[in-house]
């Protein structure tokens, strides 16, 4: 150890010489900017905060920016992810030993959709191309081409191998994925078709653009139904689409944070739901909802989540850290998870709008998040290139 020198020990009355000279420099301190002495050792209380993990299962053979996610609907384990480095992966929950690399994309892989079997999972990138991928041996069934931009997302029809996907060049198209064949596309917006989706019945389609327009379209004639913008609509592009059980409401978000329930048969606004002060990102009709009975949520980058149902104020808002980037109504459930920008999963009650848990785990923004079929487990992935699985049963 060292002693300390004579002339730094105040008690030895000795005098301590120092000249004017031997001044360098002056500095004053603000005694509020000095550390706090349990401050000492640096930062390690905010670094075991950041450490937290409550996944239970981490999926890292990702190289880049996790897109998108999905969970099989006959699977509980079995978990789709696709990302920034070109590739998607098919992974099990709790088997960390065991997965199958989605190879052939050119570019990033943006969505992910289970067909409603489980038998198929189709792919799509920023490529323009969707692949369909057999579930049973991992194998490449397809590769459907034909948009000439980037594929904004993916679905399948309920009822059959159908796959239905929007593009950065404006338009919609339609395959049968059984015979790898073109059957339709739906021409008309004006911009990126971001979102979109087969009605529940499988009986008509409703798209999204940045165009500020949502098209209704007859799926076997490629007939635009009815075209749904101007006041009082959108004034900027929509960003999010939902449809509600029974197939007669499309709710709608927007880069303008604006809110609408369209009256799918006729193509009228029913209701404008404002509360939201920045942009819309998500949206999700609880699963329930029909026409005379219906529960929604939204999410934006205003920080908020809320909850809404048949009146045009709000039930509940749910107040964030940072903005909520995606949704997700628990099935059979009163429950809502938020997927953050701070990186958080949390957990909301939608009757009274209490944050029932949070989830950390995450270094970055969450952008998809999605549930196993029993109602156990709840995936997210994230910009920090990995997807975590969370523990869900208490809200089932």
């Amino acid at each position: 150890m060292n002693m300390p020198s004579p002339n730094n020990d105040e008690d030895n009355g000795e005098e301590e010489f120092l000249d004017e000279g031997d001044i360098i420099n002056e500095y004053d301190v603000d005694e509020e900017e000095l550390p706090d002495a349990d401050e000492e050792g640096g930062s390690d209380g905010e670094e075991d905060i950041d450490m937290v993990d409550d996944s239970i299962h981490i999926f890292t053979g990702h190289t880049d920016e996790l897109y998108a996610a999905a969970c099989s609907p006959t699977d509980a384990t079995l978990v789709a992810t696709g990302g920034g480095d070109d590739k998607g992966f098919l992974w099990k929950i709790s088997q960390g030993d065991w997965a199958s690399e989605l190879q052939g994309h050119q570019d990033s892989v943006s969505s992910l959709c289970f067909s409603s079997d489980g038998q198929l999972l189709a792919s799509g990138s920023l490529d323009g191309v969707v692949k369909v991928w057999n579930i049973a041996n991992g194998d490449l069934k397809c590769t459907l081409e034909g948009p000439g931009g980037g594929i904004e997302w993916v679905r399948w029809h309920p009822k059959g191998h159908l796959v239905l996907a929007g593009s950065e060049d404006s338009s919609v198209w339609m395959w049968n994925a059984d015979r790898a064949a073109y059957l339709n596309v739906f021409n008309g917006h004006g911009g990126s078709v971001t979102c979109g989706d087969f009605t529940p019945d499988g009986k008509t389609i409703c798209t999204g653009s940045e165009d500020a327009s949502m098209r209704i379209w007859n799926p076997k004639t490629a007939e635009n139904i009815h075209v749904v913008r101007g006041h009082p609509y959108h004034t900027e592009g929509l960003t999010c689409l939902t449809i509600n059980s029974d197939s007669t409401l499309a709710l709608t978000g927007s880069n303008d944070g604006s809110v609408h329930v369209v009256n799918i048969s006729t193509g009228k606004v029913v209701s404008s739901l404002t509360a939201h002060t920045d942009s819309v990102e998500c949206a999700a009709f609880e699963a329930s909802s029909r026409r005379d009975s219906w529960r929604a949520a939204t999410g934006g980058m205003d920080k908020k989540l809320i909850i809404w149902d048949q009146q045009s104020s709000p039930r509940c808002i749910c107040d964030h850290e940072e903005g909520v980037a995606c949704l997700l109504w628990l099935a059979g459930s009163r429950y809502i998870a938020t997927g953050c920008v701070d990186g958080k999963v949390r957990i909301w009650d939608s009757l009274s709008g209490d944050c029932s848990k949070t989830f950390s785990g995450h270094s970055d923004a969450i952008q998809s998040i999605a549930a196993s079929s029993n109602g156990d487990f709840l995936v997210s992935v994230s910009i920090d290139g990995t997807a975590r699985v969370f523990e869900i049963t208490e809200f089932r």
